[in-house]
């Protein structure tokens, strides 16, 4: 984290956010760090920030806010951004041609 790395920070954040490798579970941590990583570049950070505000998971519903990190991701490319976005839409019955 220290180092700006945002690959390491991402990994650190979804740790904190599983509870796991001997950390206590630390939602409000694993969301600090999951947007430093997506404000260091860092397209799985931006996924996971968007599909939790989306979701609602770990955190208070946001869905404009999560649509907003999940269309940053996808247009760099991020598969699991695209695909969450084409459900979005079509649950949101937004799926004509």
């Amino acid at each position: 984290v220290d180092a700006k790395d945002p690959v390491a920070t991402e990994f650190l954040a979804r740790k904190y956010f599983d509870g796991k490798q001997s950390l206590q579970q630390d939602i409000p941590r694993a969301f600090e760090l999951w947007t430093e990583a997506a404000n260091l570049g860092d397209l799985n950070a931006h996924f996971n920030l968007g599909y939790r505000y989306w979701s609602g998971k770990g955190v208070e519903q946001d869905v404009a806010r999560g649509i907003r990190h999940l269309q940053h991701a996808a247009m760099h490319g991020h598969p699991g951004s695209r695909f969450l976005l084409g459900f979005h839409e079509h649950k949101s019955r937004n799926d004509e041609l």
